[in-house]
């Protein structure tokens, strides 16, 4: 089997995904452009060859890669990233040289598009927040007088909470389109919860081989724009209800063979033609892994490999491994430079004991959502977590 991964080398720790497939005798090819001494030596050893290119954004650099591969190797099997960045590049190529393992151009819209997203929401039964494109200041009066204040903008194709806003008044609501964004936006009625995800790997039969579920308490779209406290939790168990949503997405969506991110609201207030407190809505469904060190967070609450999952999935379509260990909560503090706070990582990280999972740095691309300083942790209850939260965030006094 053939399989080109597109950027093997960032996040660093997707070096495990070519590492667990070369080690299911898998051929594992590598198009990035980082040079070539800049690879980590575990991916090294994983990858049969890597092209470099001068940049992922030129797509004639790229199919010449893959070309190049299919001219040495023969067909190729498989192409994938496994990151949100890059899924239109992948879907691209797929269809550009006839790879049926994975969405193609034709089929990624829904994947891609906020909007889009919805019809299939709706198809798998999960109330969702009413939302329209958001085109100028009459259209978006209209949109308030239906759906009342606070509203929330944000590009109909983007990641995370990025160039996203909360408008509270007519006043935010003029001052937004003074001066409008020029790719496509949204205006969605606000929806105050918190975020509950339903992660994991299904196979081609679109059967779930793995899932968990983390939760995330504070507004992401406050975690980016504000800088409140960035932290969030992978629980034990998925709550049922997360389940019954999630796989009834996963089938709505028609997803097969993928890595999946589903990210619901569990309602902390009550909302007309949504539901009551405590009940799921929809909000954004990802074809890939969750964001930062989350793939690490679930092994170490589930005791599980993730990176071995997947790759069994895409070499055999099963699950081969079966894990047995706790589980536990594994949460994610992510702190910022500049704040002083009371404890330095290192002192937090010898706090934590036998606790601590991973105490490290955010790679600056993804620091603005997710904090530069990492800090994972395991622990057996919630009373616990909360106590590692307070002591992650804590400022030192007048700091």
């Amino acid at each position: 089997m053939n399989f080109v991964f597109i950027s093997p080398n960032f996040p660093e720790a997707y070096r495990w995904f070519c590492v667990r497939l070369k080690e299911n005798g898998v051929n594992v090819l590598g198009v990035g452009d980082a040079p070539y001494d800049f690879l980590h030596p575990d991916l090294k050893r994983a990858l049969t060859e890597y092209y470099r290119v001068d940049s992922l954004e030129d797509y004639d650099q790229v199919l010449r890669a893959v070309g190049y591969f299919t001219g040495r190797y023969g067909k190729i099997d498989w192409l994938e990233s496994n990151n949100e960045y890059w899924l239109e590049l992948d879907a691209r190529l797929r269809t550009d040289f006839h790879i049926t393992t994975g969405p193609r151009a034709h089929e990624i819209e829904k994947y891609k598009s906020k909007l889009a997203m919805k019809e299939y929401y709706k198809k798998a039964g999960i109330p969702c927040a009413r939302c329209a494109p958001v085109t100028d200041l009459d259209a978006g009066l209209a949109f308030v007088r239906e759906a009342g204040y606070p509203v929330v903008v944000k590009p109909d194709n983007g990641v995370g909470a990025v160039a996203t806003w909360k408008l509270e008044n007519e006043e935010d609501l003029r001052r937004f389109f003074q001066a409008p964004p020029e790719a496509p936006y949204l205006m969605e009625e606000y929806v105050s919860g918190s975020v509950t995800t339903y992660d994991g790997i299904c196979n081609s039969k679109g059967e779930v081989l793995f899932a968990a579920s983390h939760v995330t308490r504070n507004s992401i779209m406050d975690m980016v724009n504000k800088h409140v406290p960035t932290y969030y939790y992978v629980d034990k168990e998925v709550p049922p209800d997360v389940e019954a949503a999630g796989k009834a997405a996963l089938k709505a969506f028609g997803a097969s063979s993928r890595f999946f991110h589903l990210e619901f609201f569990r309602l902390t207030e009550a909302k007309e033609g949504l539901g009551s407190v405590g009940d799921i809505v929809a909000l954004e469904v990802n074809m890939r892994p969750a964001g930062g060190y989350t793939p690490d967070m679930l092994d170490f609450s589930q005791s599980v490999d993730v990176y071995q999952i997947w790759a069994d999935m895409v070499a055999f379509d099963r699950l081969r491994h079966t894990y047995i260990g706790p589980r536990r909560y594994c949460v994610y503090a992510g702190r910022r430079d500049g704040v002083r706070y009371d404890v330095s990582l290192g002192q937090l990280e010898a706090r934590c004991g036998d606790r601590a999972r991973l105490f490290t740095r955010m790679p600056d691309a993804l620091a603005g959502t997710m904090g530069n300083q990492v800090a994972i942790a395991c622990f057996d209850t919630m009373e616990e977590v909360d106590l590692f939260v307070k002591a992650a965030f804590r400022l030192r006094d007048g700091g």
